[in-house]
């Protein structure tokens, strides 16, 4: 009997090692905070089935938020990635310390999207093209416009839609660029062109797409939806590519640096990228989404931007308000 209770006990003790040490390496787990629900939870199912050991848990808002709720934590911080979220919030997280340096393994992602001190890596842009009814244009004589700069010609008046800078993040990108790049003046002449401001970002299109103005202003899936739909319009990028980077960075002290090393270097190759260039424009990694960068020319900001002040000049000077 003392054999048999012998075995029995190593037996016991063997199985509840393995329970150990099955446990723990389902224990393992990465936090995340993200600023686009939709995006990170096919990121996350596709990471999922090529680290079935690693659980995600995440916390999805919008950049704001998410960025403030990550500072706030910098003493102790309860994330361990925050991405997916745009390159105005990737420099105020790493200025704030919220980062810290991590370059991942076998990275893909093309050099213009990483940032020179290691603390992040962008996986996309959302670029701004034109949405071109060529019915309309042929209907009132109309040239078709080949760079932003032609669509402050009077030939225009009224035929331009695009999102208000007020109420989209999709007309803000477009209009900062264009006083980045222009300066005001150039906003307030497009003004005189403009039949109406939308609310949202694919407004100008569906409106060139219905062909109540020749050209509509938007962002670069809401372009190509609007020509797969056979409406009969062309794609148009200006001489610059007003956009919006967006990625992510490793979170300094958090609770889970192994495992966020592991999602961060899927996020940087093509796994991810096939993913993601299902859903945005223009992938970090060459290759996949709609967009070949080397065909356009990103705009990079020469100067930062105060939304707010923004908003209020915009609303002051060009929309008399």
């Amino acid at each position: 009997m003392l054999s048999l209770s012998t075995t029995m006990i190593a037996r016991l003790a063997a199985t509840a090692a393995f329970a150990l040490a099955s446990g723990a390496a389902f224990a393992k787990e990465v936090v995340i905070y993200n600023a686009s629900d939709s995006v990170n939870s096919a990121l996350v199912g596709a990471f999922k089935k090529k680290h079935p050991d690693i659980e995600v848990k995440f916390v999805s808002g919008s950049t704001g938020p998410i960025a403030e709720r990550a500072i706030a934590e910098k003493g102790k911080p309860q994330a361990d990635i925050v991405y997916l979220v745009n390159n105005v919030a990737l420099e105020q997280l790493k200025q704030a310390g919220v980062f810290e340096p991590y370059e991942p393994k076998g990275s893909k992602i093309l050099p213009a999207f990483r940032d020179e001190d290691g603390f992040y890596s962008k996986y996309f842009a959302t670029t701004m093209c034109m949405v071109v009814n060529k019915e309309r244009l042929a209907q009132k004589g109309l040239p078709m416009p080949a760079t932003w700069e032609d669509l402050i010609k009077p030939v225009y008046r009224k035929e331009i839609s695009l999102p208000s800078p007020l109420k989209s993040g999709t007309g803000g990108a477009i209009l900062t660029t264009f006083v980045d790049a222009f300066g005001w003046p150039f906003v307030e002449n497009l003004n005189e062109n403009v039949y109406q401001y939308s609310d949202g970002g694919s407004g100008g299109a569906q409106l060139a797409g219905a062909g109540e103005v020749a050209i509509g202003l938007t962002f670069d899936t809401t372009c190509f939806e609007t020509k797969a739909a056979g409406k009969p319009v062309e794609i148009v990028y200006g001489r610059i590519t007003p956009n919006v980077t967006e990625g992510g960075g490793l979170v300094a002290g958090g609770p889970n640096p192994a495992e966020a090393k592991i999602f961060l270097d899927f996020m940087a190759g093509d796994e991810a990228a096939a993913v993601l260039g299902k859903v945005v424009g223009a992938t970090a990694v060459p290759g996949h989404g709609l967009i070949d960068l080397k065909q356009i020319a990103l705009w990079q900001m020469r100067r930062p931007v105060d939304m707010t002040a923004f908003r209020r000049e915009f609303a002051s000077r060009v929309l008399k308000q």
